[in-house]
Order: C-alpha cells, then structure tokens, then sequence
C-alpha cells in the first residue's frame, strides 16, 4: 500500500529533507499589508526577520486556503492509496481543520488529517516519522498508531521578548499578556489542550531557559534514546551554545537545531527559542 505524507509550512523541514522523504508540503501565508507571501516558497524565515524590520506594521497570517488542499489530495491520488496529512495545533490555527474538510471533498483517495497539537520541528517529528514508515511500505493505521504513541511522551517549552506578538495575534489572552508586560517576566509557555498557555513565570530570560532545561533533565536523565531540538527566532548563537550543551550533557539525546519561520515568528516575534523533544 502505497501512503503519501503531506504538512505544512510550519514543520518547517527543509526543501532537500522533504524532496528526499517524498513530503508534500501546504504553505501557509504572510500578509504584509496588500501583499500576501507563500511561507518557505515565496518567503524564507532570514527574509522574514529582515522584512519585518523594515514594516511600520507587523504582519497578519493566514492558513491555507482548502482549493491548495483539494488539487493536492486529487492529484496524490492518482498515485498513492492514502494520505496522510498532518497539521499544526488546531488550537492556534484553521490548517488542520481546512485538510478535514478537503479531504471529505476528494474521491478515490481516503485522507488522514492529523493534528500533531504542536507546530515547528516538533510537528516535523511526526511528519519525519511518517515518511519513513511510509518508505518503508507501511500503512496508514499503522502510522497513525505510531504517531499517537509519540504524542505519548513528545514535549515543547518556549520564551518569547514580548507578549504583545502573542496577544495581538489571539494566541494567547490578553490577560496573561498584559499579567507578562506588567511584571516584565519572561514565562515559558506550552501547549496544553492545544493551544499556548503559560507554564511558569520567571523573571529573566537567563532563569526561563534554565527552567526548560531542569524540565528537559526529568526526562533526559532516564538515559532512555530521545529526540530533540532546538528552535530559534534568529537568535542562531544561542541556539549553537544549547545545542552544545545538551549534546555533551546528554549522550542518549541525538540534538538538532531548527527555527521559527515566518508564520509563527510573526505571532512570537523574534528573539523566541524553545526546546521540544520525545523519547524514541
């Protein structure tokens, strides 16, 4: 059987990995003003951070539209037998919603549309995972059974500079943006119900990171083999000096570096960096 594996812009895996695994990739959109932009097609995240220096006002995103799904669903169809399309969180995004109802509207194909809860590299975990298996002959069920086993243990820390991004964006309430600004802390936020929510409040970035590593260490320690990643909104220095850190801390931990693209570094702004993992 043959199943095809299809995400979106935010699990931001490069174009060479997603050419190699035989990914299909949805992207999401930039809107600077009057002119919308393809995330990762028509806009790289370096460009994106300059862009936004450049703007008086910061850009809106919005999600693909389900015409981009419907052609992509049609035309796997004609060569796999299944597909499975996996999004980022339904808490802070219509993407995984819109491949729902793209794939109730194709025929011929039976499509699996997959929220992974999260978004970045630690949705491309699972998009990787699901390629893979894909290769290797395996079927939707039992894809979907092994992605449901990583949500298991699979985590994501992060800091952002300003709440603001957050706010403004509807991704977090104003109230714990306004709480944040007040006392100039710097939370570290998850996902819990799929959507971003404070984990703790901390003073400084320096303490924040700390945080994530004490939380990182729980599980770590275990000596279990694991997965991890960094991710930074150019902030690549910082991001180099952890990856360092862990991967001499940690030898069961095979450590990667990623980034905030355009779409999701609009509602973190840059500065962000966060830590996501799961045990293999």
């Amino acid at each position: 059987m043959r199943t095809a594996i299809v995400t979106d812009s935010t699990a931001y895996i490069p174009k060479e990995i997603r050419e190699r695994l035989d990914i299909h990739m949805v992207p999401l959109n930039v809107v600077f003003g009057d002119a919308s932009y393809q995330e990762e097609i028509e806009l790289n995240a370096e460009q994106f951070y300059l862009k936004v220096k450049e703007q008086k006002e910061l850009p809106k995103t919005s999600q693909p539209a389900i015409g981009l799904f419907v052609e992509l669903f049609e035309r796997l169809g004609k060569e796999f037998d299944a597909i499975i399309s996996i999004h980022l969180s339904s808490g802070i995004s219509g993407t995984y919603q819109g491949a729902v109802s793209a794939g109730e509207m194709v025929e011929g194909v039976k499509v699996y549309a997959y929220d992974s809860e999260m978004s970045c590299a630690i949705q491309g975990f699972y998009v990787l995972e699901a390629a893979k298996m894909a290769q290797e002959g395996k079927g939707p069920e039992e894809i979907l059974a092994r992605l449901d086993d990583m949500k298991q243990s699979m985590a994501a820390y992060f800091i952002v500079d300003d709440l603001a991004h957050l706010q403004r964006g509807g991704r977090l309430n104003s109230a714990q943006a306004l709480i944040g600004s007040l006392l100039q802390v710097k939370p570290v936020l998850h996902f819990v119900d799929k959507k971003i929510v404070p984990f703790e409040k901390i003073r400084t970035r320096k303490k924040a990171i700390k945080r994530i590593f004490e939380i990182f260490d729980e599980q770590a320690r275990q000596g279990f083999p694991m997965e991890a990643v960094v991710i930074d909104a150019n902030e690549n220095e910082e991001s180099t000096e952890i990856v360092k850190h862990l991967s001499e801390t940690y030898p069961n931990v095979n450590v990667t570096t990623s980034y905030f693209g355009a779409v999701i570094g609009t509602h973190l702004g840059e500065g962000a960096i966060g830590l996501g993992w799961y045990k293999k």
